[in-house]
């Protein structure tokens, strides 16, 4: 385990880590993965795992438990928080079920969106993998299914079939591992899509109607899923192509102009005929992260996957 006295990253990003943070009884509160966090509006963190004795654990901001919730969801995969008019609600992907649910924050049912069978590509339920979800500025959903057959689909905030695009290939507006989503609003005149395509180490930006604009290369870095916070795009690695069958993952933030900035446990990002270099782990912090949220102190909490069953740490900003 890493010295808590041994900073990482890089530049302006640098951080102080605390693996314990979020350790708690497994007797009481088990883990297996956990796949994803996000902070609401009271700045609790809520994280979601695929142990279905809490599906949810929801912590201050010290790594003290404020409560636990949830045993529907031996899949669960892709935690969003939206907020309808000032309630929050949480869109969570179970590609268990096969479908996305949306609950209140305690838990409560509102919505399921099942298997696309609007698209014919779709015959079965089992086809259907979602891994993330991201809600556009009109409320519109967009559901990626990453470990499926790797389309992203638009859907009216009431579950209403819009469009998809995407699909496994190779081209510009394809994906190996539609992982993430994120919306995009920087530039709050040109909101855009921000999504994963993991196997290929990119992510790639689209319009809010599916149209390929541009790519992102993060060569060496299976990237998980992008969290816009301020100007800055944080996101998971889990693994690199340098170790493949091992935890090699590390935590990439890229600035306004999508440059890699810092690289916390893993090597600096270098750029050569602005072509960021092959990146990989450097120090044995993370084994396969997966997620990331970011306080109003800049802190940086981490979850991670196929882990021994540990809970989140924090990375204090220094």
């Amino acid at each position: 385990m890493i010295d808590p006295e041994t900073l990482i990253g890089h530049g302006t990003h640098r951080y102080q880590v605390f693996p314990d943070w979020g350790k708690l009884n497994p007797a009481t509160h088990p883990v297996k993965d956990c796949h994803e966090m996000v902070i609401d509006a009271q700045g609790r963190i809520l994280m979601l795992t695929n142990e279905t004795r809490n599906n949810i654990l929801i912590y201050d901001r010290s790594g003290k438990l404020l409560d636990s919730w949830g045993t529907d969801y031996p899949g669960g995969h892709g935690l969003t928080l939206v907020n309808e008019n000032g309630e929050e609600f949480l869109l969570i992907t179970d590609i268990d079920r096969h479908q996305v649910i949306k609950t209140t924050l305690t838990g409560q049912v509102v919505m399921t969106l099942d298997y696309p069978r609007e698209i014919s590509a779709y015959t079965a339920a089992d086809q259907f993998l979602p891994t993330q979800t991201a809600v556009g500025p009109t409320g519109d959903l967009y559901v990626t299914d990453g470990y499926g057959l790797q389309y992203v689909i638009q859907y009216t905030s009431q579950g209403d079939y819009i469009r998809h695009w995407g699909g496994r290939g190779d081209e510009n507006g394809q994906f190996d591992c539609v992982h993430g989503i994120a919306l995009d609003t920087r530039k709050p005149d040109e909101p855009t899509l921000l999504l994963t395509s993991r196997n290929h180490n990119v992510l790639k930006r689209f319009t809010l109607d599916g149209q390929y604009i541009s790519t992102i290369p993060l060569p060496g870095s299976f990237v998980c899923r992008p969290v816009i916070h301020d100007q800055y795009v944080f996101a998971a690695v889990f693994r690199s192509t340098t170790n493949r069958n091992i935890g090699s993952g590390y935590i990439t933030i890229l600035d306004e102009n999508d440059r890699v900035i810092s690289t916390p446990g893993g090597t600096e990002p270098i750029y050569e005929n602005g072509i960021l270099q092959t990146q990989s782990q450097h120090r044995p912090v993370f084994v396969h992260p997966h997620d990331v949220c970011i306080d109003a102190d800049e802190n940086v909490y981490v979850c991670q996957w196929n882990a021994n069953n540990v809970y989140p740490m924090q990375l204090k900003r220094v």
